[in-house]
This record gives structure tokens, C-alpha cells and sequence, in this order.
């Protein structure tokens, strides 16, 4: 669909010798440096998906949000609900007795402080999972456009453009994955049994306190065995919750890593618009047909990338902008009471929800640039050689491009780097007013 080769027959030659040159050289029998050898021989487009996607399906298939076949049975349909319903009940297990406690029984500021932020974290979790769980059929088309986009792709150089762009996108899902697992392990793990256990005035109760309490309403949970079943149950609740904000991050960062190389593919078919490729027919108004065609494809996956994260990044700005206000309030209460690994913990969980932010401002900010790129190379190219008044083709791309399709969240926020300045000096205004007010 995207590489046509070229009917003539001097040029199909060509191609041939190419992909026996090319050949040769993959038995070691020439070098790769020469340029002339661009054109892919035989390639594993499903290998090369699975350097997009894998992460992604390793995170999303255990809380339930991998986009199911079309064509799958009532087994897997109903394994699917059974696994949302499961995930679900996790997170309400976190929260919904942690809000009781903190309605009836906590007093002290502080305390109702440090409990807000996991609250809060809590409700953003589960607005993120019923969105990835709504937008199933977006995901789904958006695995099968990479997919498509993957098996399309035979053009030597073309291929090198997507891997790079996909290995980026694989190390941003790395980063975010460590920083929210490597918070969880401190946050529900290290921080309780780095506390000494707490025994109760008057008797001989001793009992270890739970990161999420349990309102005595409910049950309580400071005896033996209720206390550790409460504490290992939050710990697998604590996975999913994270699993989610990972996953959340992981697909737009994948999506959008996609769609920058896809883009980055085009520019380099618009430099050689003039003179053709060898992959190229050799006729003028093919070569712009293709382009245009690649350029409307690579549209139309932006907006359903927008699509996708509509409800995600609206969450993620509000959500984490409250939730880095309190990490930011607790990091300074744990430094100066020396409490060292509640700092440690909540400086870790700071950086991954900055992180997570950045992220998507960041890519936010990569689709704008590239989409104002392809206008600009657009121009910058030797048009005026195109015969008769072909150029005027180019007039419809440079102000698609100039329109310049940015991502927002919710269609409240643009992403990017100008929103995630503004984020971060939001936060540090209000870290201050709770410093003044609880001081």
C-alpha cells in the first residue's frame, strides 16, 4: 500500500540487483555501509511489532484491558469480565475502607493529609481503568494500524526509521514502569515494616499499621491473622492500581512514538518527490498520490491517539498535579521529622508521577513539531521542478500542516512542554499553602 515498486522495467532491474546486493550482505559477504543497499530483502514484520507492542500486552493482559479479538468465544469474553470485576474489587478494596477511616476516626491534620493523596491516587486509577476499558475498540484499531503500518513497511531505510522510534517509545515504557513499581515496593513493602510494630496503651495488643487503614466499622484489623491477610490483599491491590498507571502511560507513549516515525517516513518520501526512489514509480503525480495517502493515514492515527488518551490525560494532569501538591507537603514533613525511608518512598513515587506528566506533554510536544515539519519540508524541497504546476499539490499539506494537530487532555489542556511547566509551578504554589496553613 505505501511502498509501490516501479512498472518500468530498467527500474524493476535495478530493484533486483539491489535485493541480491542486499542479500549478499546479509551473508556477510559486503558491508553495510554502502549506500546503495536500501532496499529490505525479507523481514519479520511480527518480530519488529513485537518490539512496539510487547511491554504493552506483558502490563495490560493481567488487569484485563488487552484488546480482545473480534472473533473471540464466550470463554474469553467471559474471562475477561471475570478479570475486570476482579481488578475492580482490588481497587475498592484499597479505598473504600481507607475512606471510612479517614471520615470517622482520623482527627489530626496531618493524618488526614497523608491519607488524602492515596485517596486520591486511588480515584484516579479507577477513572483511568474504566476509560481503558471504554476505549477497547479504539486500542484495539490503534494495534491493528502498527500492526498494518509494520507489514507495509519494505523499504530498508524506512524500517531502520520505525525500529529506532519503537526502541525510544520501549525505553519510555521501561522508565515509567520501574519508577511505578519501584514506588509500589517501597509504598506497600519497605514503609510498613520499616516502623516498629505499635502496641496498645493497657493491653497486649501489638499490631503493624496498615499504608491503606481499615476503619473498625468494618473490621478490625489489627488482630492476628485479619492483619495480614489485609496487608498482603493491599499489596496485590497496590500492583493493579499501579499496573494501570503504567499502562496508561506505556500506550501513549507507544502510540505516539509510532506516529512520529510514520511521520518522519513521510518527510523523507516528500524529499525524494522530485527526483523518485527506488522503490518509487517512476511517475510524478503516483509518487504525490502516495504521499497524500500516507499523509491522511498518519492524520487519522494522531486523532485516534487523541481519542484514546482523551480521559486518560485529563486525569493524568488534574489527578498527579493534586497528588505531586501532597507528595511534595509529605516529602518535606518526612525530611524534617528524619523519618528516612518514608522520604525515600515518596520522593520515589514524586519523580514517577513527574514522570508520568512529562511523558505525555513531552510527546505532546514531538506531534506538533513533526506535524509543522512536514509543512516546512514541504517547501524546502525543489518543487518548482515538478513539471507543469504539480507543485500546487504541495499547497493542501503545508496548511494541514500548519494547522498543526496537537494533543490536548479532554480538549481542556494542550500537552505540552508549556502545560508541564505550568503544572510544576502550580504544585510548588500549593505545597507552599499547605506548608503556610498547617504550620
Amino acid at each position: 500500500m505505501y511502498d509501490f515498486p516501479c512498472s518500468n522495467l530498467n527500474a524493476t532491474t535495478s530493484v533486483v540487483d539491489k535485493l541480491l546486493r542486499a542479500s549478499k550482505m546479509q551473508e556477510g559477504s559486503m558491508k553495510s555501509s554502502d549506500p546503495d543497499i536500501v532496499v529490505a530483502t525479507v523481514h519479520d514484520y511480527k518480530k519488529d511489532m513485537q518490539l512496539s507492542i510487547q511491554l504493552n500486552r506483558w502490563i495490560m493482559k493481567p488487569i484485563g484491558v488487552w484488546p480482545r479479538s473480534i472473533e473471540s468465544s464466550w470463554a474469553e469474553k467471559s474471562s475477561y469480565i471475570l478479570v475486570n470485576v476482579i481488578c475492580m474489587s482490588l481497587i475498592g478494596f484499597l479505598f473504600i475502607p481507607c475512606v471510612i477511616y479517614l471520615v470517622l476516626e482520623v482527627e489530626d491534620n496531618y493524618d488526614k493529609l497523608r491519607l488524602s493523596g492515596p485517596v486520591n491516587f486511588c480515584i484516579m486509577v479507577v477513572f483511568k481503568y474504566f476509560s481503558l476499558i471504554g476505549r477497547e475498540n479504539d486500542i484495539r484499531r490503534g494495534f491493528k494500524h502498527i500492526e498494518n503500518d509494520w507489514m507495509n513497511t519494505q523499504y530498508y531505510s524506512d524500517r531502520n526509521i520505525m525500529i529506532r522510534n519503537a526502541k525510544f517509545g520501549r525505553r519510555l515504557v521501561v522508565i515509567c514502569a520501574l519508577f511505578m513499581y519501584g514506588g509500589a515496593m517501597f509504598y506497600y513493602v519497605a514503609m510498613p515494616f520499616s516502623h516498629s510494630k505499635i502496641t496498645e496503651p493497657g493491653s497486649n495488643l501489638t499490631y503493624r499499621p496498615l499504608v491503606y487503614p481499615v476503619a473498625r466499622l468494618i473490621v478490625d484489623a489489627r488482630y492476628s491473622p485479619v492483619s495480614e491477610i489485609f496487608f498482603w490483599l493491599q499489596c496485590v491491590s497496590g500492583f493493579v492500581a499501579h499496573s494501570v498507571m503504567t499502562v496508561a502511560c506505556s500506550l501513549a507513549a507507544v502510540f505516539v512514538m509510532h506516529a512520529c516515525g510514520r511521520m518522519k517516513i513521510l518527510i523523507k518520501w516528500i524529499e525524494h518527490l522530485v527526483d523518485g526512489r527506488e522503490d518509487f514509480c517512476s511517475d510524478v503525480d503516483e509518487r504525490l498520490a502516495m504521499i497524500v495517502q500516507h499523509h491522511v493515514r498518519v492524520l487519522r492515527f494522531v486523532s485516534l491517539t487523541d481519542r484514546i488518551l482523551r480521559e486518560i490525560s485529563i486525569v493524568e494532569i488534574v489527578g498527579c498535579t493534586s497528588n505531586m501538591c501532597f507528595l511534595g507537603y509529605y516529602v518535606i514533613t518526612e525530611w524534617e521529622t528524619g523519618e528516612l525511608t518514608n522520604y525515600v518512598t515518596y520522593t520515589i513515587i514524586l519523580i514517577s508521577l513527574i514522570f508520568n506528566i512529562f511523558i505525555f506533554c513531552y510527546i505532546g510536544e514531538l506531534i506538533a513539531e513533526q506535524c509543522k515539519k512536514i509543512g516546512e519540508v514541504s517547501y524546502m524541497i525543489e518543487w518548482h521542478r515538478l513539471p507543469k504546476k504539480k507543485g500546487l499539490a504541495l499547497v493542501l499539506m503545508i496548511v494541514m500542516s500548519n494547522s498543526s494537530i496537537k494533543l490536548t487532555a479532554g480538549n481542556v489542556f494542550e500537552l505540552s512542554l508549556s502545560t508541564f511547566g505550568n503544572v510544576i509551578k502550580t504544585c510548588v504554589a500549593y505545597v507552599n499553602m499547605l506548608r503556610t496553613l498547617t504550620s
